[in-house]
């Protein structure tokens, strides 16, 4: 009966009455007090990566429901890159240290020191340069990029911009990236090889996820903070086509090509909000599913449009003289939640 109830609890409909979502498994895993980050599916597998900080890079199989490994020292794993043409993994490390490991094998490689100043956030791939982009976390007065060879883990350079807060970028596979400043309310078009700005784009909200659609040249991108949206933008002039309100919290943003449905996980709402999408200019609103309190981030499986969301209980301690609670997780309840498209 419960479980029934949670189905239903858990799905929203589109306006014929078919359901978007169901809540189709439920797995808790072993766990510590400890944060997590991002979490990602090798392309074309069932392996979850998922950054759990104190608990480091944990492997999961999303289909037989199992921890298969933690990857060896990564402990203060915060964004993982998997990168399967150069058999390499890679994670970005809250103490400033990227993590390259054997993609098959799952053994480490290096530990490389890289930002004395802050930890990095993630770490992305460019394809059309095989080079990495590892980027630090939110900084006082700059961004950090350390731009590496793919399928070395070399070192090859190092670039400063003068914003304190720079996301993942999309690139177009034809040399170009496209880099959120969410703080300062811009995108910049960068050249992938020297990264060298092309152009910037000022944005209406602070936008912190970015995806190319090349069918369409648009880049789907989601907007945090006191206004949080989905933006459409031209991929040739930055201009916005359309704006569509999404959740609070935002953190994973998946774009179903197959289904023409993009998705965001909201953390603060505790929901998904699904977007349907006709060619590149038609988008609308489908509908939300209610998740859990902090399941902010979230991953798909390209086999099959299923949305892996993770998140923990937590409580929030006040603490005299200090503004914010501390925030502790519950042992043993973190949890990988299974949403299946309908």
């Amino acid at each position: 009966m419960f479980l029934g109830t949670l189905f239903l609890a858990m799905a929203a409909s589109t306006p014929d009455g078919g359901l978007l979502y169901t809540l189709s498994d439920v797995t808790t895993l072993p766990s510590t007090d400890t944060d997590w980050d991002y979490a990602k599916l090798e392309p074309g597998t069932s392996r979850l990566f998922i950054a759990r900080d104190k608990d480091g890079l944990t492997v999961f199989d999303v289909d037989r429901k199992t921890i298969l490994a933690t990857v060896g020292n990564s402990v203060g794993a915060n964004g993982p890159l998997l990168i399967p043409q150069h058999g390499r993994g890679y994670s970005a490390m809250t103490d400033g240290s990227l993590l390259s490991f054997d993609l098959g094998t799952l053994a480490p490689v290096a530990r490389l020191e890289l930002s004395k100043e802050s930890g990095l956030n993630s770490a992305v791939y460019d394809a059309s340069t095989a080079r990495i982009h590892a980027i630090t976390a939110t900084g006082k007065t700059h961004s950090t990029w350390f731009t590496l060879d793919a399928a070395t883990g070399k070192l090859l350079e190092t670039r400063r911009f003068p914003f304190r807060k720079m996301d993942d970028p999309a690139n177009d596979g034809k040399g170009y990236l496209f880099a959120p400043v969410r703080y300062d309310r811009l995108i910049l078009k960068l050249d992938g090889k020297t990264l060298d700005e092309q152009a910037r784009w000022p944005m209406p909200c602070n936008v912190s996820k970015v995806r190319f659609q090349p069918q369409t040249n648009r880049l789907l991108a989601a907007c945090t903070g006191e206004d949080p949206r989905f933006l459409a933008i031209d991929a040739d002039n930055g201009k916005v086509v359309a704006s569509l309100p999404i959740g609070r919290g935002i953190d994973g943003f998946a774009v179903d090509d197959a289904r023409g449905r993009i998705v965001t996980s909201n953390g603060v709402d505790a929901n998904l909000t699904v977007i349907g999408q006709d060619g590149p200019d038609g988008y609308k609103l489908l509908g939300t599913i209610g998740t859990r309190a902090n399941a902010r981030m979230m991953t798909m499986d390209d086999r099959n449009g299923r949305l892996y969301v993770v998140t923990a209980d937590s409580t929030l301690r006040a603490v005299e003289g200090q503004a914010d609670p501390d925030e502790h997780y519950h042992p043993d309840s973190f949890v990988v939640l299974q949403y299946a498209p309908q």
